[in-house]
């Protein structure tokens, strides 16, 4: 199998966000007199795109802002600490620079919004080895359905089968196991409870990406 593209996730993947989306729900919801329920994603999923999750929101709090106006008022929210407080997991930087050298193609798709994915990549100064960015926003359906790892794929030109996608949650997972992709997986803290579960259907798990990149390198052996 010859390995044309590696395409990551972003939040819980490639950086630490994952704490911060938790105080912008319950800073989001403070600010209209409303309390955290004790089951706010018992209905949703990981994986669940932007806008998805903007819709479940105004649906279960009968919100009268538009869908737009709440994905954008998540994103200046948190804006600010994806400039500057939300870094790159150990090794990633590395694993980048090792396949742009490579030449390999390298894709990011997210359930975030582009503009924070740019944002946050740029403040980590890698932005500019993402040949393709696509997001949640860009009203696909949202994991573990393939389209968003399909649209990566078709804008980097690459068969999927070609590709190799790095996720961290389980539905990120089936989303690219969908797709027809080789999948690897890296361990995230906040993914622990479904851990045995991915470590069933990934052809790799990886501690972090020095181990990941160590595994990437026998596919790039020439």
């Amino acid at each position: 199998m010859k390995i044309e593209a590696v395409i990551f996730d972003l939040d819980g993947t490639l950086i630490d966000s994952m704490g911060v989306w938790a105080e912008v729900d319950k800073e989001y919801l403070g600010k209209r007199g409303l309390p955290v329920p004790y089951d706010l994603f018992r209905d949703m999923k990981h994986g669940n795109s932007f806008i998805e999750v903007a819709k479940y929101f105004k649906r279960k709090f009968n919100l009268s802002d538009t869908i737009e106006e709440i994905m954008q008022e998540w994103t200046d929210m948190v804006k600010w600490h994806y400039e500057n407080d939300i870094y790159l997991k150990p090794g990633a930087k590395e694993l980048l620079e090792y396949l742009y050298a490579k030449n390999i193609k390298i894709g990011l798709g997210t359930s975030n919004s582009k503009q924070l994915a740019q944002t946050v990549l740029k403040s980590n100064n890698v932005l500019k080895y993402f040949d393709v960015i696509v997001a949640g926003c860009q009203n696909i359906r949202g994991k573990p359905f393939p389209d968003i790892y399909l649209k990566v794929a078709t804008a980097l030109n690459v068969n999927p089968c070609n590709c190799i996608v790095i996720e961290d949650v389980y539905v990120g997972v089936k989303a690219a196991k969908n797709a027809g992709m080789t999948v690897f997986s890296i361990e995230d803290e906040h993914t622990k409870p479904e851990r045995e579960k991915i470590k069933k259907i990934v052809n790799f798990y990886g501690k972090n990406f020095y181990v990941i990149k160590e595994r990437l390198e026998k596919y790039f052996e020439f």
